[in-house]
């Protein structure tokens, strides 16, 4: 499922073809997630305050969800009870019902309006991006309370410019002992320990470029920046540099990784590096 912001396609990964592609009522679309089913896809408008609930398998709108701010991430818990939503201009992350499309919690407030955000397995945590904080947020998916915002110590606030915030991706790695967080301006991923909360500061690893996206690989030992290096997350040691035919660096902030075994599709992974363990 590929999206741009004009319209959502699908694509037949065995053969490369088109299968259905849709343009809905509003700009669409912005980051999408797919229930562990395969079933149905949450596709945020791009803008307006809505997510289109869609029939993954013709595109067809079964209903519509709104939320306060301009829709923008979406995660589908893999036990594919929960669906979570964060706007831009929200400090509040929503927890939706996946059976009945309600909203039953708001997670927050947050300092400032948050951006990307990660879950752990058991569901019980999030992990957030929030505007003007070089550190990670800690909500409590149960209570709805804000935990922690943990700040990381003896690096300066740059000037941001993608995505106009200093912290833009925030990583669980798959174990659940670490927290990577993105720092664009200063060109790093920062490490907390997450065995321990509140989450605390370990180390930082540099890159060639800013970084404003953070994806793990499929089996969990590696760490994508959106700068296009792949790091080995045991060793925090860089073990490749992604550039195109030219020599030119690769940005990879849309990257998504799926696994063959000849040319059956076996495995995908996730944009958002989220926590395994149950």
């Amino acid at each position: 499922y590929v999206s741009t912001t004009r319209r959502l396609a699908a694509f037949d990964l065995r053969t490369d073809r088109l299968v259905w592609q849709k343009a809905y009522d509003a700009d669409c679309c912005d980051r999408m997630a797919v229930s562990p089913d395969g079933n149905t896809l949450y596709v945020p408008a791009f803008g307006p305050s809505k997510w289109y609930v869609v029939n993954a398998r013709t595109g067809d709108v079964i209903t519509t969800v709104k939320k306060n701010g301009e829709a923008h991430n979406t995660i589908f818990s893999p036990s594919g009870e929960r669906v979570y939503l964060a706007s831009l201009r929200s400090p509040m992350l929503t927890v939706l019902d996946a059976r009945t499309n309600q909203i039953i919690r708001e997670v927050g407030p947050f300092s400032k309006q948050i951006r990307p955000f990660v879950i752990n397995g058991a569901e019980t945590l999030a992990f957030v991006s929030v505007n003007d904080l070089l550190g990670v947020g800690v909500g409590d998916l149960a209570t709805g309370k804000v935990l922690y915002e943990a700040p990381v110590p003896g690096f300066e606030k740059g000037k941001p410019r993608g995505h106009g915030t200093i912290s833009h991706g925030v990583a669980l790695t798959h174990d659940e002992t670490e927290i990577w967080v993105a720092d664009g301006p200063n060109k790093h991923a920062h490490i907390f320990d997450a065995t321990n909360m509140p989450p605390t500061y370990k180390q930082s690893v540099a890159f060639r470029d800013e970084v404003s996206w953070l994806t793990c690989s499929i089996d969990g030992t590696l760490i994508y920046p959106s700068s296009g290096e792949v790091v080995d997350i045991a060793s925090r040691r860089v073990i490749a540099a992604l550039a195109d035919e030219r020599g030119r660096p690769v940005e990879t902030e849309k990257m998504l990784e799926v696994d063959f075994t000849g040319d059956e599709p076996v495995k995908a992974g996730d944009q958002f590096c989220l926590g395994e363990k149950r």
